[in-house]
């Protein structure tokens, strides 16, 4: 993987649990890592839902693998991007060759 690809910086978020004085637990992103990626893809549909314009936005993440990144799933786990947030849909380990890792993602709906 050529280094000089790797122009943005985004941040890697886990959904973690997390509990009150009184007991009560609550559902909250914390920042897990920040790296370099590779953006790729930046495509999207728009389609009309109950009246009003969706954007369906996708985009892929190609990162430097790290352990930090390799512990990175589908589930739990989200991508800050320019401000704006996206789903992980799916990872690739590209032929787990444990040089790089690939991360499908989907614009999250506000």
């Amino acid at each position: 993987m050529e280094i000089a690809a790797l122009r943005v910086k985004i941040m890697f978020q886990r959904q973690e649990a997390v509990a009150d004085k009184v007991g009560n637990h609550t559902s909250r992103w914390a920042d897990y890592f920040a790296c370099r990626a590779t953006v790729g893809g930046e495509g999207g549909t728009e389609k009309a839902v109950a009246g009003t314009t969706v954007e369906d936005a996708d985009i892929s993440f190609t990162v430097r693998f790290c352990r930090a990144a390799e512990a990175v799933s589908s589930s739990g786990f989200r991508i800050v991007f320019r401000e704006e947030l996206y789903d992980i849909l799916a990872v690739d380990h590209l032929n787990y060759k444990k040089k790089a890792l690939k991360f499908r993602c989907r614009k999250v709906r506000r």
